[in-house]
């Protein structure tokens, strides 16, 4: 695919997006602005405002690297305290930052609307806890649409990640480490900011066509291989037929 067809209809699924953002909250936001996307039930292990973790540093990165705006979505189960705790957290942080870093939390998390951040943001935040993450079939969404990772390398993206081509990685591999690795969450704070703000938000401003390239690897890599029809055909061709 071409690059400037790559662009032109990534621009259609994020405008797409900013008016369903404008409808359900009616807030507007800058399509120039790079934008970073996170949509997943609200749970514990999952992270969503990771992120958040030091809002002063979200706002001189926004100011020497580049703006950038969230779009969040997601629910927490009923009985879930802790994700409930982490949507207050991310309404919280929205009212402290103001426009120093736009953020939107869209309810009635679905389909409809969660296809509609996959094609339409920028970047793919995933910040799971290692090593609880099952799959993470919405990163898997979002580079059919050209969107490239940050994630960490957990689940998917230990497979589909190559550094710089189809995305980045929040701190380094530990496949090795074993299930009882301790959490460092400091750690994969300062690893996302860094990339965040010294490759991602450079790229995409100062090297367009470099970050279109992560975006056609992304489809070209990432998308011909995680998708359904290999899905089901390693499940027949491997635990149905054997």
């Amino acid at each position: 695919m071409p690059p400037e067809e790559l662009w032109a209809s990534h621009l259609i699924a994020k405008h797409d997006l900013f008016e369903t953002v404008r409808t359900k909250t009616g807030l507007t936001l800058d399509p120039d602005v790079f934008t970073v996307g996170f949509a997943r039930r609200a749970t514990g292990y999952k992270r969503a405002d990771l992120i958040l973790s030091d809002l002063d540093r979200l706002r001189q990165i926004g100011k020497n690297a580049g703006k950038f705006q969230i779009v969040y979505a997601g629910k927490a189960h009923p009985h879930d305290a802790g994700g409930k705790d982490i949507i207050r957290h991310i309404f919280a942080a929205k009212k402290a930052l103001k426009k120093a870093v736009t953020i939107v939390f869209l309810d009635e998390y679905n389909m409809d609307v969660g296809g509609k951040i996959t094609a339409g943001v920028d970047l793919w935040l995933n910040t799971p806890q290692f090593p609880l993450e099952a799959s993470g079939t919405s990163g898997m969404k979002a580079a059919l649409n050209g969107v490239p990772s940050l994630s960490i390398l957990d689940g998917w993206w230990v497979e589909g990640h190559i550094e710089g081509v189809t995305g980045w990685s929040i701190g380094e591999s530990r496949l090795s480490a074993g299930p009882a690795t301790s959490v460092d969450n400091n750690a994969d704070v300062q690893s996302l900011y860094h990339k965040l703000e010294n490759v991602i938000l450079p790229m995409f401003y100062k090297d367009r066509a470099k970050y279109l390239s992560v975006m056609q690897h992304a489809i070209a890599i990432n998308g011909s291989f995680f998708n359904t029809q290999r899905m089901v055909q390693q499940y027949v061709t491997d635990a149905y037929l054997r």
